[in-house]
């Protein structure tokens, strides 16, 4: 079992709790304010975008809250964004 150990150590970062987080790079799915620091768009400015394609693949909807699928967000970005 010495691998699993390594590679859960490789896969997330202590956060001083004894507790383990995902680094944001890794992660599948950003809340809105994670991906405004990830991809640095303004906070509302993703809301915007958000409002303005509340069906598109790229959001998840936890009741009404978007979370953002940072792998179809950077499709999304690099075919139908070209200013901000």
């Amino acid at each position: 079992m010495m691998g699993t150990e390594n590679a859960s150590k490789d896969f997330a970062l202590a956060n001083g709790t004894g507790n383990f987080e995902i680094p944001i790079w890794r992660k599948y799915i950003l809340s809105v304010q994670e991906a405004s620091d990830y991809f640095h768009i303004g906070y509302k400015k993703l809301r915007k975008i958000i409002d303005e394609n509340p069906n598109a693949d790229f959001i998840l909807w936890n009741g009404t809250r978007p979370q953002i699928k940072r792998k179809l967000f950077e499709k999304y970005i690099d075919e139908f964004l070209s200013a901000i």
